[in-house]
């Protein structure tokens, strides 16, 4: 069986543990986070092995807390992103606080992920069909004949919404061929009473029809992007204004340059799955009670790991 690796950007976990640090919530009857449905799910589509992207000051608690925990029942690997991590001629100005984003995060994996490789957020439920197409498409190859073919987990807009509050995603732009042509990124999405899909623009608000296609920052790579993201952060950092000191390496822009400069083809396989996510913390009770439902229909078992 071809191998193949679930990637998991953790580095914005909090320092402390608890006090309401949203990836650690728990959500399950048994004190299972959000992590937990998300590897399950991952090991269940044919995913054997897991490697975590923390910051090191979060190690030993990460380790104790969920590692150790998950090591039990899949292979798991740590990586660590730092706001000193440079290329060599590069220095991190003395008053920026925060790493460099989604893609500096994905490049620690460099040395440690060789195979095709999935990446996911910490802190987003996606559901089992996402991690099915994703691996599968990984596992059988592209067909294109771009440099790098790429796969991306094609949400439901109105799969993706929050209650509570107005949500940013990112609106894919999808060609007949089902394949991404362009990721625009997409701040003040919300339901209206009236059960309109609407996002302010220039002052008004625009509808937008609930069936679109958004990302949700889950991504299937073959390794080969690693060296692409490696070059990429080079040219990224060399062209930061000075004293510019919140520009972020983010993944769906760099995707999204690379398909325009023809090197990749990214499929985009739908989901109908319904998104779970802590985006408000009014968020957490529908969270817990959409798992209690899942549950109950037999998604889950109610001790996940047994």
């Amino acid at each position: 069986m071809k191998n193949t690796t679930l990637v998991i950007m953790a580095a914005g976990i909090g320092s402390r543990f608890g006090g309401g640090i949203k990836q650690l919530e728990p959500m399950g009857p048994n004190g299972e986070i959000i992590m937990d449905y998300s590897i399950y799910d991952a090991k269940a589509a044919g995913f054997n092995k897991v490697v975590f992207i923390l910051r090191k000051d979060i190690e030993e608690d990460f380790r104790q807390i969920i590692g150790r925990r998950i090591e039990k029942v899949i292979d798991v690997e740590y990586v660590f992103q730092s706001l000193d991590d440079l290329p060599e001629g590069f220095k991190a100005p003395a008053d920026r606080k925060k790493p460099w984003g989604t893609g500096q995060a994905v490049l620690c994996c460099k040395g440690v992920v060789n195979e095709p490789f999935a990446v996911i957020n910490a802190d987003d439920y996606y559901g089992k069909e996402a991690f099915k197409k994703v691996h599968d498409y990984l596992v059988s190859g592209g067909t294109t004949d771009k440099e790098y073919d790429m796969c991306m987990a094609g949400f439901i807009l109105k799969n993706t919404l929050s209650d509570n509050g107005a949500v940013t995603r990112g609106v894919c732009v999808v060609d007949e061929n089902d394949y991404l042509a362009e990721v625009v990124e997409t701040g003040g999405l919300r339901m209206t009473a009236e059960g309109t899909i609407v996002h302010e623009d220039n002052g008004s608000d625009m509808v937008i029809t609930p069936e679109q296609h958004v990302s949700m920052n889950m991504w299937g790579f073959t390794p080969g992007f690693l060296k692409e993201l490696e070059t990429g952060f080079s040219a990224f950092l060399s062209e930061i204004p000075e004293g510019e000191v919140k520009k972020e390496y983010l993944l769906p822009t760099i995707v999204d340059n690379m398909i325009k400069g023809g090197k990749a083809s990214v499929k985009v396989l739908e989901t109908q799955d319904k998104w779970f996510g802590v985006t408000y913390k009014e968020d957490k009770d529908s969270v817990v009670a959409a798992f209690k439902k899942l549950i109950a229909d037999g998604v889950y078992p109610a001790d996940l790991w047994g």
